[in-house]
């Protein structure tokens, strides 16, 4: 049974464990004990160990086995400047791109955050935000762009705390404003305003600096009964 659960399903629960820091940055990633902890055989998590290495979550050193990355300061500080780099390109590819699907999701998205926002229900805005930025991503209508974009907010939410704004409706505003731009087909408007957006929002990523942790040592999980398989 072992043997049919796939290299992708062991990979996302692995990425997952390591983005909320069950799996902290340091520990050692020992294929005996994953294979336990999921419920697989070793060669699933020896393909997923390879393939969060090429995503920068994982570190494998000849004789010295796989580890979970620790990223330094200024690795973590380039992810910021990337995303206000890509994401801005995103939106603006997003309005010459996106289809009617597109634009009924995001419109969905944005009124729930403006009303979450007045209401003061904090605990789905994060949420929304990603799905925002997500559907936005997808509407560029490239797959490429839409993958970085995700792996980039994957390695974000993994180093940063973010700091929930005291004004989360003038969040909502700007996705409003980024929104309006992309129905319109104005490129260059949806990419300043993402710009600005992303900006605007930079003093609220605080790194996260966990302590480094022993190596998971008995089981705790099987990815049959995970959501790593979604």
């Amino acid at each position: 049974m072992r043997g049919h659960i796939s290299a992708h399903a062991v990979c996302t629960a692995i990425r997952e464990d390591i983005v909320t820091g069950v799996l902290p940055p340091g520990s050692r990633l020992i294929e005996e004990l994953l294979a336990g902890r999921y419920g697989v055989s070793r060669v699933p998590v020896r393909e997923a160990l390879r393939t969060l290495e090429s995503e920068g979550f994982v570190t494998i050193r000849h004789h010295a086995g796989a580890c979970v990355a620790a990223p330094t300061e200024r690795e973590a500080a380039d992810l910021l400047d990337i995303r206000g780099l890509l994401e801005p390109l995103g939106a603006a590819r997003a309005a010459a791109r996106r289809t009617a699907a597109h634009l009924k999701v995001l419109r969905g998205v944005v009124r729930l955050g403006r009303e979450r926002a007045r209401q003061g229900q904090r605990a789905e805005l994060r949420q929304l935000d990603g799905w925002f930025h997500e559907t936005l991503a997808q509407a560029s209508g490239s797959a490429s762009m839409a993958a970085l974009l995700t792996q980039l907010r994957r390695k974000i939410d993994w180093m940063y705390a973010v700091e929930v704004p005291a004004r989360e409706d003038r969040s909502w505003e700007e996705h409003g404003a980024v929104l309006d731009a992309v129905a319109r087909g104005d490129g260059e408007r949806a990419r300043t305003l993402m710009a600005a957006h992303i900006e605007r929002s930079r003093p609220a990523y605080r790194l996260r600096r966990p302590a480094a942790a022993p190596a998971v040592r008995e089981p705790k999980h099987s990815v049959n009964t995970m959501r790593a398989g979604n």
